[in-house]
């Protein structure tokens, strides 16, 4: 456990600050070898976790013998669905900005476009602390051994020197830039002292993780050697073809289908879905698991909403690593145009409308000035109140620090008094409204009357998508002129 010495900390301390009432904590101790002198020291270990966000493993340690101490930050909870990347762009001067919290993971991966400078996951440990606290590490790592360097390649040497000049006056604001912040496993964190309301400076992304992420954290993922054979693959890959021929595919009763949408998710959604249809059959078909790369069994069929559209519902169990999961997609073409759906919600019948939110959605509480990006909640199908409840979930997860003694008592209030005006919408105490932007048109509120004309608390506004949606969904290159010719031939 090597680390620099500004890292020193008392495990015991750290856990007070961070969760004040949690006194009967264990911690435990184990004998290690110090890096630094050969002789044995003490590591302490305490799991605790952070308010409103994960656990973590916190760990110490201390050589009696040369001093030296360090400590580390592991995240003892799961790895998040998807990855996600931060963006904090930061103006010079700002020092304010460089105070803000930073929960960085082992797999993290941080970067400065601007001076083409990246921290690889290796570089640095997880650890909990500011940008600033990042960067300042940083460039004494740089540092270190800069005499040795002048000794051996002065011009290297004067390069770093002049690089650590750049670096510092980031970690003083002395030079505006952008700290990017990348953890395919979706565990790392940026603080946000606007919570809950957007902050214009930072910006945060959800991502599908690659093969090679999944497998540098530890899922298992088969691909070819390098140095096997062209004949090899290929055989392996006829092998498999003949696989697939012999899985049991085809088409499956609605009994069937609705168990393994069950299986993949929650009462709510099975009961949602089924609401609308009951499938006569359900086709099934071999697929890979996208988590452990196994043969698994994906059931799909194929209905349509009332007053939506055609919809795609997904099922996927993997019996190798235990992963489920149910999707709803959208059939049929891209929407010439965005949709924007805005509900009044006065009573309880209200909040039991349906809702089918999609990736490219965004929701906005005008009540309360709530407004969350698209892809924030991923997509799903829930209830007006099933909705809410994920927001307030969602925001105590992803913005972290809303209680213990890291946050000040102005933002803690702050952060009180918007969970109580959240809570308020459920008991109903006054009317509010909601809003489902979504560029693609693929988001719906089921209407509370046999015909949706007659529910004057719904409406629909479709608009023309500005340049930057479409460029942002690949639309602006998507050339269908040819496949067009063909289906109208």
């Amino acid at each position: 456990m090597e680390g620099s010495k500004d890292q020193i900390v008392d495990v015991g301390s750290v856990v007070e600050a961070l969760s004040a009432e949690d006194d009967d904590v264990p911690i435990y101790e184990v004998e290690s070898l110090c890096m630094r002198c050969g002789e044995n020291g003490t590591t302490r270990l305490m799991l605790t976790q952070i308010p409103h966000f994960r656990k973590i493993l916190l760990s110490a340690f201390d050589c009696p013998h040369c001093g030296e101490r360090n400590n580390e930050v592991q995240f003892a909870g799961e790895l998040q669905p998807r990855g996600c990347c931060y963006t904090l762009k930061f103006p010079a001067g700002d020092t304010k900005m460089l105070n803000r919290q930073v929960v960085k993971s082992e797999s993290t991966t941080i970067k400065i476009p601007e001076l083409d400078f990246e921290i690889p996951p290796e570089a640095q440990r997880g650890s909990l602390s500011t940008v600033e606290g990042i960067l300042t590490r940083a460039a004494e790592g740089l540092e270190a051994l800069q005499e040795e360097r002048k000794k051996v390649d002065p011009n290297t040497a004067e390069a770093i020197d002049q690089f650590l000049l750049k670096l510092r006056a980031c970690a003083t604001a002395n030079f505006s830039f952008t700290f990017v912040l990348d953890d395919p496993a979706g565990n790392s964190f940026i603080e946000n002292p606007y919570a809950p309301s957007p902050d214009p400076s930072l910006s945060l992304k959800f991502y599908e993780r690659t093969p090679e992420q999944q497998a540098a954290l530890g899922y298992v993922a088969d691909t070819p050697q390098i140095g096997e054979s062209v004949e090899a693959v290929t055989g392996t890959e006829n092998h498999a073809i003949h696989q697939i021929a012999r899985e049991p595919h085809g088409a499956v009763g609605a009994r069937a289908g609705r168990q393994a949408i069950a299986q993949g998710n929650t009462a709510e959604f099975v009961e949602a879905i089924c609401r609308y249809t009951a499938p006569e059959e359900v086709m099934t078909f071999p697929t890979t698991c996208g988590t452990c790369s196994s043969r698994c069994e994906t059931r799909m069929f194929v209905t349509n909403i009332p007053y939506f559209k055609e919809v795609i519902v997904m099922a996927s169990t993997c019996d190798a690593c235990g992963y489920r999961n149910s999707e709803l997609k959208p059939g049929g073409s891209i929407s010439e145009k965005a949709k924007r759906t805005t509900v009044i919600i006065k009573n309880v019948k209200d909040l039991s409308r349906d809702v089918i939110k999609s990736d490219s959605a965004s929701v906005k509480i005008p009540e309360i000035d709530l407004e969350l990006a698209s892809g924030t909640l991923g997509g799903m199908v829930t209830t007006i109140e099933g909705l809410v409840t994920k927001i307030c979930e969602n925001l105590e997860r992803l913005h972290g620090f809303t209680d213990g003694d890291s946050l000040d008592e102005e933002q803690k209030k702050k952060w009180i008094d918007f969970k109580t005006r959240l809570n308020k919408l459920l008991s109903l105490e006054e009317c509010w409204t909601l809003i489902l932007d979504d560029a693609l048109a693929n988001s719906f509120i089921a209407p509370v009357t046999d015909d949706i004309k007659d529910d004057s608390q719904l409406t629909y506004e479709e608009y023309e998508r500005t340049w930057e949606q479409n460029e942002e969904f690949g639309l602006n290159d998507m050339d269908t002129s040819s496949a067009d010719a063909a289906y109208n031939n």
